[in-house]
């Protein structure tokens, strides 16, 4: 079996852009954006920030942002309301990492994942998902309770 082609980025990992640390910030302290939908740019061998949602924006468009064909990186902030009727938020981190996308994408995103997910400091969950009913919103909620 040949890795040729993979590079040095494939053991080593991906950096991390200031902006994907600052962006993930404002989601996790100040609460600025319900998701945030990171890529790796792989010319600049770094994680950077693809997309983020409004607080306003759902569970739904949140999972419509996701490419079908393709991997990513994302965090979510879920608000909900316990048994006691108490208003709490925990963040998941999403390895989207559908059956679809190519060998290369996966074991890109998959060894570079360890390393950004450190970066992220205060997130809650983790879920690797291949599609969609594994991160499917009853997966979130009965994870955050």
């Amino acid at each position: 079996m040949s890795f040729r082609g993979v590079g040095r980025n494939a053991s080593s990992g991906m950096g991390v852009a200031d902006h994907s640390k600052t962006t993930y910030m404002e989601l996790q302290r100040k609460k600025v954006y319900r998701y945030v939908i990171f890529k790796i740019e792989e010319k600049k061998s770094e994680v950077v920030v693809e997309k983020t949602g409004s607080p306003a924006e759902s569970y739904e468009d949140f999972a419509a942002s996701l490419p079908e064909n393709d991997c990513r990186y994302a965090v979510y902030d879920f608000d909900y309301v316990t048994s006691e009727n108490c208003q709490k938020s925990k963040i998941f981190f999403i390895a989207w990492s559908p059956s679809t996308s190519r060998i290369r994408a996966k074991m890109l995103y998959a060894t570079s994942k360890e390393r950004f997910r450190r970066e992220l400091e205060g997130v809650h969950y983790e879920i690797q998902a291949t599609d969609p009913t594994e991160m499917d919103l009853e997966v979130i909620k009965e994870r955050a309770n």
